[in-house]
Protein backbone atom coordinates (compact mmCIF):
# COMPACT_ATOMS: atom_id res chain seq x y z
CA UNK A 1 0.00 0.00 0.00
CA UNK A 2 1.26 3.48 -1.02
CA UNK A 3 1.23 5.97 1.51
CA UNK A 4 2.84 8.57 3.70
CA UNK A 5 3.86 9.17 7.21
CA UNK A 6 4.78 12.84 8.00
CA UNK A 7 6.70 13.43 10.89
CA UNK A 8 6.02 16.28 12.77
CA UNK A 9 8.49 17.09 15.55
CA UNK A 10 6.34 20.04 16.68
CA UNK A 11 3.21 21.25 15.40
CA UNK A 12 4.59 23.60 13.04
CA UNK A 13 6.04 20.60 11.27
CA UNK A 14 2.51 19.55 10.61
CA UNK A 15 0.74 22.17 7.92
CA UNK A 16 3.65 21.38 4.98
CA UNK A 17 2.43 17.71 5.14
CA UNK A 18 -1.03 17.89 3.12
CA UNK A 19 0.40 20.47 0.29
CA UNK A 20 3.26 17.19 -0.23
CA UNK A 21 0.91 14.59 -0.41
CA UNK A 22 -1.23 16.00 -2.81
CA UNK A 23 1.49 16.96 -5.19
CA UNK A 24 2.35 12.84 -4.81
CA UNK A 25 -1.07 11.96 -4.87
CA UNK A 26 -0.63 10.28 -1.50
CA UNK A 27 -2.73 9.56 1.48
CA UNK A 28 -1.20 10.42 4.22
CA UNK A 29 -0.90 9.59 8.65
CA UNK A 30 0.74 12.16 10.58
CA UNK A 31 2.94 11.23 13.34
CA UNK A 32 2.99 14.26 15.85
CA UNK A 33 6.34 13.89 18.53
CA UNK A 34 5.07 16.83 20.85
CA UNK A 35 2.73 19.35 21.01
CA UNK A 36 -1.25 19.30 20.71
CA UNK A 37 -2.19 17.23 17.73
CA UNK A 38 -2.62 18.83 14.73
CA UNK A 39 -6.05 17.92 13.17
CA UNK A 40 -7.17 19.93 10.62
CA UNK A 41 -5.16 19.13 7.30
CA UNK A 42 -6.37 16.21 6.17
CA UNK A 43 -4.51 13.70 7.95
CA UNK A 44 -6.37 10.04 7.97
CA UNK A 45 -5.04 9.96 11.77
CA UNK A 46 -3.28 11.52 13.88
CA UNK A 47 -0.40 9.59 15.60
CA UNK A 48 0.33 11.81 18.75
CA UNK A 49 3.21 10.50 21.19
CA UNK A 50 2.86 14.15 22.88
CA UNK A 51 6.41 13.99 24.20
CA UNK A 52 7.52 16.87 27.05
CA UNK A 53 11.37 16.80 25.89
CA UNK A 54 12.56 15.79 22.05
CA UNK A 55 14.56 12.49 22.49
CA UNK A 56 18.03 12.52 21.17
CA UNK A 57 18.74 11.29 17.73
CA UNK A 58 19.47 7.88 18.08
CA UNK A 59 16.62 7.24 20.12
CA UNK A 60 14.00 9.11 18.13
CA UNK A 61 14.99 7.56 15.51
CA UNK A 62 14.60 4.16 16.36
CA UNK A 63 11.33 4.67 17.79
CA UNK A 64 10.07 6.32 13.94
CA UNK A 65 11.33 3.21 11.88
CA UNK A 66 9.59 1.05 14.64
CA UNK A 67 6.23 3.13 13.60
CA UNK A 68 7.17 3.43 9.57
CA UNK A 69 7.20 -0.16 8.96
CA UNK A 70 4.08 -0.87 6.03
CA UNK A 71 4.48 3.17 4.51
CA UNK A 72 5.82 3.95 1.15
CA UNK A 73 7.05 7.28 2.34
CA UNK A 74 8.22 8.75 5.27
CA UNK A 75 8.52 12.50 5.18
CA UNK A 76 9.42 15.62 7.08
CA UNK A 77 10.20 19.18 6.62
CA UNK A 78 13.48 19.61 5.60
CA UNK A 79 15.44 21.11 8.78
CA UNK A 80 18.80 20.22 10.35
CA UNK A 81 17.07 17.93 13.06
CA UNK A 82 14.61 15.80 10.11
CA UNK A 83 18.06 15.31 8.62
CA UNK A 84 19.60 14.23 11.48
CA UNK A 85 16.65 12.06 12.63
CA UNK A 86 15.08 10.87 8.90
CA UNK A 87 18.97 9.76 7.87
CA UNK A 88 19.08 7.16 10.73
CA UNK A 89 15.04 6.16 9.70
CA UNK A 90 16.55 5.60 6.96
CA UNK A 91 19.32 3.70 7.62
CA UNK A 92 17.53 1.64 10.39
CA UNK A 93 14.89 0.75 7.50
CA UNK A 94 17.25 -0.05 4.64
CA UNK A 95 15.72 2.52 2.62
CA UNK A 96 16.30 5.22 -0.12
CA UNK A 97 16.36 8.85 1.12
CA UNK A 98 16.41 12.25 -0.96
CA UNK A 99 16.99 15.34 0.85
CA UNK A 100 15.45 19.19 0.60
CA UNK A 101 12.58 17.83 -1.85
CA UNK A 102 11.52 21.35 -3.41
CA UNK A 103 8.82 19.52 -6.43
CA UNK A 104 7.32 16.05 -7.46
CA UNK A 105 7.01 14.55 -10.32
CA UNK A 106 5.33 11.39 -9.03
CA UNK A 107 5.22 9.48 -6.25
CA UNK A 108 9.22 7.75 -6.84
CA UNK A 109 10.29 11.34 -8.93
CA UNK A 110 11.84 14.22 -7.14
CA UNK A 111 13.14 17.40 -7.68
CA UNK A 112 16.04 18.85 -5.11
CA UNK A 113 18.37 21.65 -5.79
CA UNK A 114 22.35 20.64 -5.49
CA UNK A 115 25.80 22.53 -5.43
CA UNK A 116 24.46 25.22 -3.31
CA UNK A 117 21.22 25.32 -5.44
CA UNK A 118 23.28 25.89 -8.78
CA UNK A 119 21.53 23.34 -10.11
CA UNK A 120 18.19 21.23 -9.69
CA UNK A 121 18.40 18.05 -9.89
CA UNK A 122 16.01 14.95 -11.21
CA UNK A 123 16.43 11.92 -8.79
CA UNK A 124 14.49 8.87 -9.06
CA UNK A 125 13.53 6.39 -6.24
CA UNK A 126 14.18 2.52 -7.52
CA UNK A 127 13.13 1.26 -4.27
CA UNK A 128 10.76 1.74 -1.31
CA UNK A 129 10.08 2.73 0.89
CA UNK A 130 11.31 6.39 0.58
CA UNK A 131 12.48 8.68 3.05
CA UNK A 132 11.91 12.28 2.20
CA UNK A 133 12.87 15.85 3.48
CA UNK A 134 11.02 18.29 2.04
CA UNK A 135 11.32 22.12 1.46
CA UNK A 136 7.66 23.26 1.98
CA UNK A 137 8.00 26.37 -0.25
CA UNK A 138 8.40 24.28 -3.61
CA UNK A 139 4.33 23.17 -2.79
CA UNK A 140 1.23 24.30 -2.60
CA UNK A 141 -0.45 25.08 0.74
CA UNK A 142 -3.01 22.41 1.72
CA UNK A 143 -6.55 23.42 2.59
CA UNK A 144 -7.22 23.74 6.36
CA UNK A 145 -10.18 21.60 7.69
CA UNK A 146 -12.03 18.45 8.96
CA UNK A 147 -10.80 16.96 11.92
CA UNK A 148 -8.66 13.71 11.76
CA UNK A 149 -8.56 11.10 14.35
CA UNK A 150 -5.99 11.18 17.34
CA UNK A 151 -4.40 7.91 18.29
CA UNK A 152 -2.11 8.59 21.38
CA UNK A 153 0.76 6.40 21.28
CA UNK A 154 3.89 5.39 23.36
CA UNK A 155 7.49 5.73 21.70
CA UNK A 156 10.28 3.82 23.11
CA UNK A 157 13.13 6.27 22.49
CA UNK A 158 15.70 4.98 24.61
CA UNK A 159 19.30 5.68 23.80
CA UNK A 160 22.63 5.27 24.59
CA UNK A 161 23.25 8.76 24.17
CA UNK A 162 22.52 11.60 27.47
CA UNK A 163 21.47 14.35 26.99
CA UNK A 164 23.85 16.59 29.88
CA UNK A 165 21.76 19.72 29.54
CA UNK A 166 19.66 21.63 27.21
CA UNK A 167 19.21 25.52 26.40
CA UNK A 168 16.98 27.61 24.01
CA UNK A 169 17.03 31.65 23.23
CA UNK A 170 14.18 33.46 22.16
CA UNK A 171 10.98 33.98 23.19
CA UNK A 172 7.60 34.20 21.21
CA UNK A 173 9.08 34.94 17.88
CA UNK A 174 7.60 32.60 15.07
CA UNK A 175 9.56 29.33 13.78
CA UNK A 176 12.11 30.51 10.88
CA UNK A 177 10.56 27.94 8.65
CA UNK A 178 7.23 29.35 9.29
CA UNK A 179 7.51 33.00 9.20
CA UNK A 180 6.28 35.42 6.77
CA UNK A 181 8.56 38.04 7.75
CA UNK A 182 12.57 37.61 8.34
CA UNK A 183 15.22 39.93 9.96
CA UNK A 184 18.99 37.89 9.72
CA UNK A 185 21.69 39.38 11.01
CA UNK A 186 25.65 38.64 10.15
CA UNK A 187 28.97 39.04 11.74
CA UNK A 188 29.25 42.66 11.66
CA UNK A 189 26.59 42.91 14.45
CA UNK A 190 29.96 42.55 16.92
CA UNK A 191 28.23 40.39 19.77
CA UNK A 192 25.36 38.79 20.93
CA UNK A 193 23.80 41.99 23.32
CA UNK A 194 24.40 43.80 19.91
CA UNK A 195 22.50 41.37 17.80
CA UNK A 196 19.57 40.81 19.96
CA UNK A 197 19.27 44.70 20.31
CA UNK A 198 19.62 45.38 16.61
CA UNK A 199 18.58 42.60 14.52
CA UNK A 200 15.80 41.12 17.34
CA UNK A 201 14.18 44.66 17.74
CA UNK A 202 13.59 45.18 14.01
CA UNK A 203 12.30 41.72 13.69
CA UNK A 204 9.87 42.22 16.87
CA UNK A 205 8.57 45.52 15.37
CA UNK A 206 7.58 43.71 11.83
CA UNK A 207 6.37 40.72 14.23
CA UNK A 208 8.86 38.38 12.04
CA UNK A 209 11.27 35.71 12.97
CA UNK A 210 14.74 36.06 13.83
CA UNK A 211 17.93 34.35 11.91
CA UNK A 212 21.50 34.77 10.99
CA UNK A 213 24.68 33.59 9.20
CA UNK A 214 27.09 30.87 9.96
CA UNK A 215 29.41 33.07 10.33
CA UNK A 216 27.53 34.81 13.00
CA UNK A 217 27.03 31.60 14.72
CA UNK A 218 30.28 30.00 14.96
CA UNK A 219 31.87 33.18 16.70
CA UNK A 220 29.22 33.59 19.32
CA UNK A 221 26.70 36.68 18.36
CA UNK A 222 23.66 34.29 17.30
CA UNK A 223 22.67 31.28 18.40
CA UNK A 224 22.85 27.76 16.41
CA UNK A 225 19.35 27.43 16.08
CA UNK A 226 18.99 30.34 14.14
CA UNK A 227 21.55 30.06 11.28
CA UNK A 228 19.95 30.00 7.57
CA UNK A 229 21.71 28.72 5.23
CA UNK A 230 22.13 25.09 3.14
CA UNK A 231 23.88 24.25 6.67
CA UNK A 232 21.22 25.88 8.51
CA UNK A 233 17.63 26.04 7.98
CA UNK A 234 16.00 26.59 4.67
CA UNK A 235 13.60 29.43 4.58
CA UNK A 236 11.03 30.86 2.50
CA UNK A 237 8.99 34.18 3.97
CA UNK A 238 7.08 37.01 2.24
CA UNK A 239 9.98 39.45 3.04
CA UNK A 240 13.65 38.31 3.88
CA UNK A 241 15.81 41.41 5.43
CA UNK A 242 19.79 41.01 5.34
CA UNK A 243 21.54 43.20 7.30
CA UNK A 244 25.24 43.11 7.55
CA UNK A 245 24.64 39.73 5.18
CA UNK A 246 27.57 39.34 2.11
CA UNK A 247 25.76 36.96 0.09
CA UNK A 248 27.81 33.72 0.24
CA UNK A 249 26.56 30.78 -1.32
CA UNK A 250 25.79 28.93 1.13
CA UNK A 251 23.64 31.67 2.87
CA UNK A 252 21.52 32.41 -0.24
CA UNK A 253 21.32 28.24 -0.99
CA UNK A 254 18.64 29.02 2.09
CA UNK A 255 16.74 32.01 0.87
CA UNK A 256 16.50 31.76 -2.50
CA UNK A 257 12.68 31.11 -2.07
CA UNK A 258 11.98 33.92 -0.20
CA UNK A 259 9.06 36.34 -2.40
CA UNK A 260 11.30 39.80 -1.42
CA UNK A 261 14.66 39.76 -0.31
CA UNK A 262 15.98 43.58 0.93
CA UNK A 263 19.31 43.69 1.32
CA UNK A 264 21.15 46.55 3.60
CA UNK A 265 25.24 46.58 3.34
CA UNK A 266 27.56 49.47 3.54
CA UNK A 267 29.17 47.35 0.36
CA UNK A 268 28.27 48.13 -2.78
CA UNK A 269 29.76 45.51 -4.53
CA UNK A 270 28.48 42.75 -1.40
CA UNK A 271 27.43 39.84 -3.77
CA UNK A 272 23.85 39.60 -1.59
CA UNK A 273 22.60 43.17 -3.98
CA UNK A 274 23.05 40.89 -7.33
CA UNK A 275 20.03 38.41 -5.55
CA UNK A 276 17.96 41.15 -3.58
CA UNK A 277 14.97 42.49 -4.95
CA UNK A 278 15.97 45.86 -3.04
CA UNK A 279 19.12 47.16 -1.89
CA UNK A 280 20.36 49.89 0.57
CA UNK A 281 23.70 50.61 0.41
CA UNK A 282 23.89 51.90 4.07
CA UNK A 283 25.58 51.61 7.25
CA UNK A 284 22.65 49.22 9.06
CA UNK A 285 23.45 50.65 12.65
CA UNK A 286 22.58 53.85 10.87
CA UNK A 287 19.63 51.92 8.93
CA UNK A 288 17.47 49.78 11.05
CA UNK A 289 16.77 52.73 13.58
CA UNK A 290 15.68 54.98 10.96
CA UNK A 291 13.56 51.55 9.50
CA UNK A 292 12.35 50.96 13.46
CA UNK A 293 11.67 55.19 13.51
CA UNK A 294 9.40 54.81 9.87
CA UNK A 295 7.48 51.94 11.53
CA UNK A 296 6.78 53.61 14.42
CA UNK A 297 8.70 50.90 16.58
Amino acid sequence: MSKLLWIAFEASDAPAAAGFAQAVGLGFDLLQISGQPVTDIGADKVLSANLSEMPTSDGLAKAIAGVAGGYSHVGAVSSMRSKDVLARVAGLMDAAMVTDVVAAESPTRFKRPMVAGSILATVEVLSMPAVLTVRPAGFAKGDRGGSSSVESISLDATSVAKRLGASARGGARPDLTQARVIVSGGRPLKDAQTFESVIGGLADALGGAVGATRAAVDSGIAANELQVGQTGKIVAPDLYIAAGISGSTQHMAGIKDSKIIVAINKDPDAPIFEFADYGLVADLYQAIPELRAKIGK
